[in-house]
């Protein structure tokens, strides 16, 4: 099995992202009870899939969580805050080895791969860098004796990514979103728009130049922060879409959020509201990202 490791740039750091992983800690407690509940714990916790880094986040103090089956590092020592900030000023290291690697051989493996996606297979540069799960814990720690590098967590690459205006799988796109509702249009190959020979094509490239009638925008709204399945107001109170994600930002001190809104209030500027624990709260529509990206793309 082999780990991957992602370097972004952030602020004026050096700017690495990297993989890791690990499990929650079991405290006994002198109660039969609590030590029944106990087991129940360590056992739902070792049904967990777990990364080659388990071990170093366990050890590096990680709080850990359950995430799409795997046991997984929500924050470290430092807070949500604290560690978001700090990948922004200067570089963090997160765990991405759950998401697991596949190696399709064969003539025909550009053909099988573009029946599952959209992007233009060919244009993909070459080489991608890995590391023998034997060597992850060694590099990682390599990795972080490096003054400017700290771990973090699903807490701040959640934040962080919503502030980038990124998506996440599950909540801002699914099975039932196409890529132009979701304002992904440029992860369409332009070969594969005259060819029209990817999944879902006869729906897709008509979308490209017509109207949908929703699209996926960035929120910005007063009062407490909103969360996934918020309901979407228009200004006379009309339900017009749903949040998909949301939370406050630490960079902007502003409660932040995306979701899919009817495609005439997608416009930026645009005043609706949300709907907060029954009560109405007023929110504008706001391009994304909501903090300016600074991507390394080599």
């Amino acid at each position: 099995m082999w780990a991957r490791l992602t370097v972004t740039v952030g602020g004026s750091g050096l700017g690495l992202r990297a993989s890791r992983e690990c499990l929650l800690r079991v405290t006994a407690v002198g109660c039969a009870g609590k030590r029944q509940q106990d087991r129940r714990d360590f056992s739902a916790e070792a049904a967990l899939k777990k990364t080659p880094l388990f071990d170093f986040h366990r050890n590096h103090g990680g709080k850990m969580v359950e995430f799409a089956g795997w046991s997984m590092p929500v924050q470290y020592k430092d807070s949500h805050i604290a560690s978001h900030m700090h990948t922004r000023e200067h570089c963090s290291i997160f765990d991405v080895s759950h998401m697991l690697q596949t190696k399709i051989h064969g003539k025909d493996r550009v053909k099988f791969m573009e029946s599952l996606v959209v992007a233009d297979i060919t244009e993909l540069k070459d080489n991608q860098i890995s590391v023998p799960r034997l060597r992850v814990v060694e590099l990682a720690e390599k990795l972080l004796s490096n003054s400017e590098v700290k771990l973090a967590g699903l807490g701040a690459r959640d934040s962080l990514r919503l502030e980038a205006g990124l998506c996440l799988y599950g909540n801002d796109i699914d099975e039932t979103t196409t890529p132009v509702e979701a304002s992904l249009v440029w992860t369409i190959g332009k070969r594969r728009r005259q060819t029209k020979d990817f999944p879902g094509a006869n729906i897709i490239v008509p979308q490209i130049k017509a109207k949908t009638a929703r699209r996926r925008v960035g929120l910005v709204s007063t009062g407490p922060p909103v969360r996934q399945h918020t309901p979407i107001l228009s200004p006379d109170g009309q339900v017009i879409g749903e949040v998909t994600s949301g939370c406050p930002s630490p960079c902007l001190k502003k409660n932040i959020a995306m979701g899919y809104v009817d495609a005439a209030f997608a416009k930026n500027g645009a005043a609706i509201q949300v709907e907060v624990r029954k009560k109405t709260v007023s929110a504008i529509v706001s391009k994304m990202p909501f903090v300016s990206t600074n991507y390394y793309s080599g």
